[in-house]
């Protein structure tokens, strides 16, 4: 967890107070914490490259902190940075032209109502919430390999998923047991969802399987190439499942992010060999772990803790940590071919060999675009938070509920995603709860009020003298709707990473997961140095302790 920042883009200290840097010359200088950095360092510095990692916050985690609740106003909407003029044109050198650096504006559209609950200090607030980890994907395999899961815990999310469906919160069935335990579900319903995961589970063993092992039986199981790369609402269609089915199967199991199933295809169609993918992931992700139920865990104390705990594996192989220094300007050779360094705050000059830094900033003197506006990806996330002292579902501490397309409102294109957390992570007193919501959008307002509307369907709003208000009940069962006491809701720009002469990495992306995040990660590693592995399992740490393997 980070302690109270300073200002999100700002200096943290005075100029006297920053230290000086020896040796002045490295391998790699990365500016920003985030999750995508540290895992750089950490693969870097396990490679034997010579590695500076500076963050001019006083904590870890940049864009992926988690922090304390009083600081999330002055993170969201930071006053501006102060000018790095002054420090640029110190220390000046003929050999190098100094270009200026600039931190760009994140957040934006940021309202909150109501009051938080005291001590405020209490409550940790993630910056990329709603976010989960799926129990085997490859953040976990790279925690594992790298020595990284001795320096974080994670608890489960106990209470597996709820689908939001015709104003009613539905369980969502991830095992056969759960299948014909749903009293939901009719039995045609039933009958066609278990077929369905029944040939799903026999086309991913026989994909599975080494070639040389495959027999007759493990062809014939494979679903064809045909409908392997049509869109997947169309095999669903095919299977015979009922709308509310074809719902849960792709936006609350295969994760889709946009309509798929509307009058009106979308461009952003997710195909069968896509849909299987994480359909394949969800199912090895439960009971992967003994003492995790389902498919989903989450870090205690937030997900700022995951950066943390990759710098820590980066430390131990070398690598160099200074907080609270910004990057004032970038080095460029005299040809303006690449860049060669970095130039603090503080006014010393770092040489390197490879620049990367937070996706933040951006450079105002040069004519390339930040943004990729041919990008696939949405532009902007619409992100909300809530505070509550009720469950959402009872009887659960941690629930993730999906809510489809067009749900809460015909105009709604894309899913919003809720996370419940309680305080057994460590984020809030006992006895609360909070939530994350998300939605991608290219529209600030319209994100923004499919946030709200995810919200008013499962809370009841607060009286003016802060009190619980009348007692609301969902429009299909006795429960009663937790109050909610705060709430926050806002937008983050998605910026692409960059490539070339000066690397930037990844933002928080509108994903449940860091599939993607870490794809990208990788894919840069693999720019830099095509010849290492990327974070090798030899790389990690040795501990008297190590029981890693049991858990692969």
């Amino acid at each position: 967890m980070a302690d109270e920042p300073a200002a999100a883009g700002g200096s943290a200290a005075d100029s006297h107070d920053y230290p000086t840097i020896d040796p002045t010359s490295f391998d790699v200088v990365l500016c920003g914490t985030g999750l995508p950095e540290s895992v750089l360092a950490a693969a870097c510095a396990a490679a034997g490259k010579t590695v500076l990692h500076v963050d001019p916050s006083p904590f870890y985690g940049s864009l992926y902190s988690s922090i304390p609740l009083p600081s999330l106003q002055s993170f969201l909407s930071p006053d501006p940075p102060p000018s790095s003029s002054t420090a640029a044109a110190v220390a000046g050198s003929d050999s190098h032209t100094v270009v200026d650096l600039r931190r760009r504006g994140v957040y934006s559209e940021v309202e909150t109502s109501g009051t938080v609950p005291k001590p405020a200090r209490r409550f940790t607030v993630d910056l990329v919430g709603p976010r989960v980890l799926y129990c085997a994907d490859e953040a976990v395999d790279l925690l594992l390999r790298s020595g990284g899961s001795h320096h974080v815990e994670f608890k489960s999310v106990d209470g597996g998923s709820l689908l939001y469906w015709e104003g009613c919160l539905y369980p969502v069935p991830d095992s056969k047991g759960a299948i014909f335990r749903d009293t939901t579900l009719k039995l045609l319903e039933k009958n066609a969802f278990y077929k369905f995961f029944n040939l799903v589970k026999a086309h991913i063993a026989a994909t599975s399987a080494p070639a040389d092992e495959m027999g007759e039986g493990d062809a014939a199981a494979m679903i064809s190439e045909e409908h392997l790369d049509r869109p997947f609402v169309e095999f669903l269609t095919q299977q015979g499942l009922s709308p509310k089915m074809r719902a849960v199967v792709l936006y609350a199991i295969a994760m889709a992010d946009y309509d798929q199933d509307g009058p009106d295809p979308s461009d952003k169609l997710i195909t069968t060999r896509e849909g299987i993918q994480t359909i394949a992931l969800y199912s090895a992700s439960i009971g992967r772990f003994a003492n995790a139920e389902g498919a989903f865990i989450y870090p205690m104390y937030g997900h700022g803790e995951l950066p943390q705990a990759f710098c820590r594996c980066a430390a131990v192989k070398g690598a160099l940590y200074v907080l609270r220094m910004p990057v004032a300007a970038l080095l460029m050779d005299e040809e303006k071919k690449h860049f060669v360094g970095a130039r603090l705050a503080s006014g010393q000059d770092i040489l390197c060999k490879q620049l990367i830094i937070d996706p933040s900033y951006k450079i105002p003197t040069l004519d390339a675009p930040f943004d990729d506006p041919g990008s696939k990806f949405p532009r902007k996330v619409a992100r909300g938070i809530c505070i509550f002292s009720n469950s959402v579902k009872q009887g659960s501490s941690n629930v993730l509920v999906i809510f489809p397309p067009k749900s809460l409102e015909e105009e709604q294109v894309a899913a919003v995603r809720l996370l419940q957390l309680s305080s057994n992570l460590a984020i809030c007193p006992p006895g609360m709860f909070m939530a994350y919501l998300s939605t991608p959008c290219t529209d600030a307002s319209a994100g923004k009020q499919f946030i709200r509307k995810a919200i008013d369907a499962l809370f009841s709003p607060q009286d003016s003298d802060g009190s619980e208000g009348h007692l609301e009940t969902t429009s299909c069962t006795d429960d009663v709707k937790p109050t909610l006491i705060w709430s926050c809701v806002y937008v983050q720009e998605i910026a692409q990473e960059m490539s070339g002469p000066l690397l930037s990495c990844p933002m928080p992306d509108e994903n449940l997961d860091y599939r993607n995040i870490l794809e990208s990660t990788k894919k840069l590693f693999a720019g830099i140095y095509p010849d290492e592995e990327f974070l090798p399992k030899k790389s990690a740490p040795v501990y008297a302790d190590d029981d890693s393997d049991s858990a692969e």
